[in-house]
């Protein structure tokens, strides 16, 4: 893809502790065996600036097979770039420059682009009714009531399947 073109992007959304950072490394090195070049952009959603301890997802992204990972927090953009306050399509628009196919975000639920919702509990079934652009329901115990596709988190080949066909579809 060349510099500057639009690259595919999917969110990876749901409550602390739902998967997101294993369903990331899942998908980021299903697509890098493919030849899709990954990066990544995490969000630090539990206040504050990120420490370098606190950037073992991202660590995890890169282990998977991400060439670029970014984890924001409190406006520090760990590329280190520091200024007040980051928004996520301005950090979309840093990326812009590289090379790559794949843009994977974890966290930032309430942004616009297409997104993966994980559901641990059936209290987490609200985040259906809150949020936009849902591409997919992958949930923990009980099959969520939706209209959209919905796979179970033991239904690995499955839905990191329908993942790759989805982000290959023009």
């Amino acid at each position: 893809m060349a510099l500057g073109q639009n690259r595919k992007i999917l969110q990876i959304v749901g409550y602390q502790n739902s998967g997101k950072t294993t369903l990331l490394e899942r998908l980021i090195a299903c697509a890098t065996k493919q030849g899709v070049r990954v990066a990544t952009i995490k969000h630090h959603g539990h206040g504050g600036v990120p420490q370098n301890d606190q950037t073992k997802d991202s660590t995890r992204h890169a282990e998977a097979g991400a060439r670029i990972t970014a984890v924001e927090g409190a406006g520090m953009l760990r590329l280190s770039i520091q200024q007040e306050r980051w928004k996520l399509d301005d950090i979309v628009a840093l990326y812009n420059i590289f090379p790559i196919d794949w843009l994977l975000i974890e966290g930032y639920k309430n942004e616009h682009y297409p997104k993966v919702v994980l559901l641990r509990t059936e209290a987490d079934e609200i985040l259906l009714q809150q949020l936009s652009n849902i591409v997919c329901v992958i949930y923990w115990h009980v099959q969520p009531t939706t209209d959209y596709p919905a796979f179970s988190i033991d239904e690995t080949a499955q839905y990191l399947d329908f993942l790759m066909t989805e982000m290959r579809k023009d």
